[in-house]
């Protein structure tokens, strides 16, 4: 599995689509992938496992988010 995750991550590219959130605005994709990747930080280091899963997550929202919201 680990590896499935490690190809998806080499191959992305943008966001992909998301039914959840149809329209034009993405600002809500936004925000629900930044929390999904924090719940899932969360999560793993509860677990004590490799949070590289979530950064799949991070990609998206770094993706999908303005630059002036997600400045490092």
């Amino acid at each position: 599995m680990a590896e499935d995750i490690k190809a998806k991550l080499e191959r992305y590219k943008t966001a992909p689509f998301d039914s959840r959130f149809p329209n034009q605005n993405q600002t809500r994709n936004c925000w629900q992938n930044y929390l999904d990747f924090h719940r899932c930080e969360k999560a793993m280091a509860a677990k004590g496992a490799d949070a590289s899963p979530c950064q799949w997550y991070y990609r998206v929202y770094k993706s999908l988010c303005p630059t002036s919201w997600v400045s490092d």
